[in-house]
């Protein structure tokens, strides 16, 4: 009985073995929904890195960049054009759900897609050159208050994003009409920063780890990290919003969704494949060199997860009149 019991065990196990070598991917992909150099782009080289790293992809994963509509066009093309390619996860954040729960992804909404494993979180954050006369986020305010226009703000989305979300919820504190700002929309982080570094914008408004690298070569200043306190280690000396009389916090999830129809087989690899990364120190080690935080939701979790966040975002576009 034993032995026809380890036989029906080992011929499970097989077959299960035989299934997850079927749905790798031959040619893995992550597209980043943006040019090169934001936070689309960390994101996909944090799994591109980590899944090697981890023996969980065999084939090397590419990244491909598909700018537009700060992920609009992406999420269209998986959708319509893509809907059952097993191979490509694309890259999201809070400011797509931002985006999709104001309905600037077009006809399809946060139903649309299987949305795969969020792996870290990053957190909003206000900086400026580093000779910039803006020590302090109060600083900034204050000169803000005197003459609004005065102060050019870039951030990588339109206005209703993330990016001019988080410079519309200090104005807002501050007693300053959003719509009175001057703001300039770049598609991604990457190219903000570069127009900051140019003196093309003065301020930026971003995730902090899309800024930290210029951070680190001294290019830029940090005053004000949007996180419900101080972050550890190298971070530890950026002071909060909240510290400085400005409570506004904003979190933001990274992670991958897939087409809406992926099948079950090739999204559970995918799910397995994320839920032994997340679990691993080398990972938890690898998310800390990008400067992103512990976050590991798969699957079901994941899906609730993003459901409600949208419905939240929904109320907050609506205290500043931007719902669809």
């Amino acid at each position: 009985m034993k032995t026809a019991l380890s036989r029906i065990a080992l011929a499970f196990a097989a077959l299960t073995l035989s299934s997850q070598l079927l749905a790798e991917p031959k040619r893995p992909e992550c597209i980043a929904p943006a040019k090169p150099g934001g936070g689309f782009d960390l994101t996909c080289k944090l799994a591109q890195s980590g899944l090697k790293d981890n023996g969980l992809l065999k084939a090397p994963m590419r990244v491909t960049y598909m700018p537009g509509g700060v992920g609009a066009v992406a999420y269209n093309a998986v959708v319509a054009q893509r809907p059952k390619d097993a191979g490509t996860i694309t890259a999201f954040s809070s400011g797509s759900l931002l985006n999709l729960a104001q309905g600037k992804f077009g006809r399809y909404d946060e139903h649309a897609v299987r949305w795969l494993a969020g792996i870290g979180t990053d957190y909003g954050a206000i900086s400026v050159r580093a000779d910039s006369p803006y020590q302090t986020l109060g600083d900034l305010v204050e000169a803000l208050k005197k003459d609004p226009g005065s102060i050019v703000f870039g951030a990588g989305a339109t206005i209703g994003g993330q990016d001019w979300m988080q410079t519309a919820l200090l104005a807002r504190l501050a007693g300053i009409d959003p719509q009175q700002l001057r703001y300039v929309a770049f598609e991604g982080g990457g190219e903000t920063l570069t127009a900051m570094l140019g003196g093309h914008v003065q301020v930026t408004s971003s995730g902090l780890g899309e800024v930290t690298p210029q951070l680190t070569a001294n290019k830029i200043r940090v005053i004000a990290v949007l996180s419900e306190q101080r972050l550890p280690g190298k971070l530890a000396s950026i002071p909060t919003a909240r510290e400085q009389g400005f409570d506004i916090t904003w979190p933001v999830i990274r992670g991958f969704y897939m087409g809406p129809e992926v099948s079950d087989a090739d999204f559970a690899w995918w799910k397995s494949q994320f839920d032994t990364l997340l679990a691993s120190p080398e990972f938890a080690t690898l998310r800390e060199q990008r400067d992103l935080f512990p976050l590991s939701m798969t699957g079901d979790e994941l899906q609730a997860y993003v459901l409600k966040q949208v419905q939240d975002y929904k109320a907050l576009a609506g205290e500043f009149g931007l719902a669809k």
